[in-house]
């Protein structure tokens, strides 16, 4: 690396999203603390068959005020919803995209793609023959298509990743976005998540690994982290998007800025393919505080990863405590997939829109459907109604199925 390079501050200039409770970043704003909770029966797929019967899916979505119709038929849900966040994000930055700027924006986007959707073209091929095979499979559902949809929509040539760590993909691409930007390869990217895999596969394959809820005739009920009775998390789908910049370019043009991205840490269990370990968490939580030039005592609030699974929540309790010692029983968390639901690689991108909010408005989002208290989970869960506070330095937390972890750490920008 040259050694003479400026790293440069990254600050948050627009947010945009698309999730279970709204269409918008203000929408969901309103329903995270208002506790509104979007989980319903599954109306996406046929779930009768299924074990699992119920999801946090997107409600009234209609992708043409983003795209056109033509655009829209060859588009996956997925990619859909990450062209309407990040389209979102872009407009509340300001940032106008010409000859002169688009070289130097780019996106970062964590996604699944179509990996749990290819049933029907693999169904259709057997009936008709491999001479009728879907030739737009991978322009449609390759995991690429989410940061693909996004760049070549809005024109930016800067840029163009795809990030998938199971469920800390969304807080990954932020950390990536993060360093591209310090680093000076762009002056500004899209960064978050983006997921649709509520099918019939992924509802009957996680049900009969036991990670979701089973509460099909208790929807609004069946995610309850941190909660004695929780059974599992509960599928979602949608996008959250950061527009990130550097410092000197949202000071140039006299942006907003809502606060500064100020570290990024990752660690990796390393010890089993599906249960979490409090330690690699921690680390991942100590070098997310340590990277934006933190202790742990500077941290006034968590958006947890809190799944509703009994071991994660359990998992992540013990961890908050490893990174922050006894800090950690003097600050408020939640969980808002309570409400959401799990967005599985685009949960760091909606949660990211709610911490940047939490600190711009000072209110805390509740976890819904928190009636009964976990003697393992000890902590200031900050149950079931909203809560007031002065925030400087949040954390939110994503933990992969498989050992991935992820921390951000948002600052409070003064200038």
């Amino acid at each position: 690396m040259n050694p003479n390079r400026t790293l440069h501050r990254v600050v948050v200039t627009g947010v945009g999203a698309v999730t279970p409770i709204g269409n918008t970043a203000r929408e969901f704003w309103d329903g995270l603390c208002s506790g509104r909770n979007g989980i319903t029966r599954v109306t996406l797929c046929d779930s009768e068959p299924l074990p699992v019967q119920i999801a946090g899916e997107v409600k009234g979505w209609n992708p043409e005020p983003y795209m056109d119709r033509k655009t829209a038929r060859r588009t996956g849900r997925f990619a859909q919803f990450a062209l309407g966040a990040a389209m979102q994000a872009l407009e509340d930055s300001g940032i106008v995209i010409d000859p002169s700027t688009r070289d130097d924006i780019g996106v970062v986007m964590a996604t699944s793609g179509g990996a749990f959707d290819m049933t029907e073209p693999w169904d259709e091929m057997k009936i008709k023959g491999a001479n009728r095979a879907d030739p737009f499979i991978i322009p449609r559902l390759g995991q690429h298509m989410g940061a693909g949809r996004v760049g070549r929509e809005l024109g930016v040539r800067g840029p163009n990743t795809t990030i998938n760590t199971a469920c800390a993909s969304g807080t990954d691409a932020l950390g990536h976005a993060l360093n591209l930007i310090r680093l000076g390869h762009a002056r500004a990217l899209l960064a978050g998540g983006a997921e649709a895999i509520i099918t019939p596969l992924s509802l009957a394959s996680m049900g009969r690994l036991g990670a979701l809820s089973q509460n099909n005739g208790d929807p609004e009920n069946a995610s309850r982290p941190f909660d004695l009775n929780r059974d599992g998390f509960v599928l979602g789908e949608g996008a959250g998007v950061l527009m990130l910049e550097s410092e000197e370019s949202a000071r140039a043009r006299g942006a907003r800025i809502y606060c500064e991205l100020a570290g990024v840490g990752w660690s990796f269990d390393a010890t089993d393919d599906t249960a979490p370990d409090a330690e690699g968490q921690a680390l991942a939580m100590r070098r997310a505080i340590a990277d934006a030039g933190l202790k742990a005592g500077d941290i006034d609030y968590i958006n947890c990863h809190g799944t509703s699974t009994p071991y994660n929540d359990r998992t992540e309790t013990a961890a908050i405590k490893l990174a922050l010692g006894e800090h950690a029983y003097r600050i408020p968390m939640s969980s808002t997939k309570s409400m959401t639901g799990h967005l599985a690689a685009a949960a760091g991108g909606i949660e990211a829109v709610a911490a940047v909010l939490t600190m711009e408005h000072g209110i805390i989002p509740p976890t819904i459907n928190y009636t009964t208290p976990d003697p393992a989970c000890d902590l200031d869960i900050v149950p079931n109604t909203a809560r007031t506070a002065t925030l400087r330095a949040i954390l939110s937390n994503s933990f992969g199925l498989g050992g991935q972890n992820v921390a951000a750490a948002f600052l409070r920008y003064d200038g």
